[in-house]
């Protein structure tokens, strides 16, 4: 859901030898911005190794001049652009994608970043992330969106991209991702006052009763043979346990075997979902850690984690306009909710 780019009564289109050519004119609310931040705003298909490129060809300039990609723009400053940046992207990436990526990332994962993209601005970003890719590193684990993101520092405005949350490895959807310091200061703020709306859809075996409900359990880590998990705290655990509160509801169900359900978390607890559910009877399908995985409740659904980050909603770090981004299901659940017959198309993502 990137913001699309209109054209202003600033800009005019100049012909010349090589085509059309057009120039800006930076407004004054984008004054003191950086050039390569500026671009990508107004042309958030071409990368950042292209407009370097583009830079050092001369073939865009501010004010008739070459220019750096982190130099500053002033209010009224005219940038030249060429006609090339408004040509059709080519499959699977952007204007330019076939030069060769950034230092520090590959251009493979470069690409899964791009196609990932929900939403972008200066501020913020939000990724769509896939089944099975770690948020973080960790023991064993060499590949993650972190690392990936700070390898693209220079193509996302020139500081590391930070977290602002994170979710679980076969969780899959909606993620936050702060573009400054200060950006990842106020929406770290937002998180700890439980300001930000978080809806997730779920696959549960059995319908859960009553169908709407909230779940109040706090949780304590619990390391096993297969790793870390969370359980209900006992008497006398108080002193570690961690308080995390979850909604839920049911959306729609197949006779009394699974139900999708929506679950909204008030507090942001490891594994609180897939906890939490498991402890009411109704563990999330295809959950190998809270035995979502055995007895599934229909042939043919896939043995991965059915839950997804669908939807976020949280004021904008500069504006405080509220963000509001939805992130369509992963491939397996579209194919399970085929599969039982549910319209995710349906139903709002209340």
């Amino acid at each position: 859901m990137n913001q699309p780019r209109t054209k202003t009564a600033a800009e005019k289109t100049v012909p010349t030898a090589d085509g059309k050519v057009e120039t800006l004119r930076v407004k004054n609310d984008e004054a003191d911005m950086r050039l390569d931040r500026w671009f990508r705003l107004h042309f958030p298909e071409v990368g950042y190794t292209y407009l370097q490129k583009l830079l050092r060809s001369g073939q865009v300039r501010v004010d008739s001049k070459r220019a750096q990609a982190n130099d500053r723009l002033a209010g009224g400053a005219e940038i030249r652009v060429p006609a090339i940046v408004r040509q059709p992207k080519k499959t699977g990436g952007s204007v330019g994608s076939g030069l060769k990526a950034p230092l520090g990332v590959s251009k493979g994962d470069r690409d899964a970043i791009e196609r990932m993209i929900l939403y972008e601005d200066l501020h913020v970003l939000v990724l769509n992330k896939p089944f099975g890719l770690a948020v973080q590193g960790g023991t064993g684990t060499k590949k993650h969106i972190d690392g990936m993101l700070e390898g693209m520092a220079e193509r996302f405005g020139g500081e590391r991209p930070r977290l602002v949350h994170r979710i679980d490895r076969d969780t899959t959807g909606i993620l936050l991702v702060a573009l400054t310091r200060e950006a990842a200061a106020k929406l770290g703020r937002t998180f700890q006052t439980r300001s930000a709306a978080k809806t997730y859809w779920a696959l549960v075996k059995g319908v859960p009763k009553p169908t709407q409900g909230k779940i109040e359990a706090a949780l304590v880590k619990a390391s096993g043979p297969d790793g870390d998990r969370v359980r209900k705290a006992l008497p006398g655990e108080q002193d570690k346990a961690m308080h995390a509160t979850t909604h839920y509801s049911v959306i729609d169900k197949v006779a009394q075997k699974a139900a999708w359900v929506s679950l909204k978390p008030v507090t942001g607890r490891q594994h609180q979902l897939r906890a939490h559910m498991h402890m009411i009877g109704h563990p999330i399908v295809g959950d190998n850690k809270y035995e979502g995985d055995v007895a599934m409740p229909a042939e043919n659904i896939e043995k991965k984690l059915h839950l997804h980050a669908r939807r976020l909603v949280i004021p904008h770090p500069k504006t405080g306009v509220a963000i509001d981004v939805t992130a369509p299901l992963p491939a397996h659940m579209r194919t399970t909710w085929e599969l039982l017959g549910f319209d995710a198309n349906q139903f709002d993502d209340d």
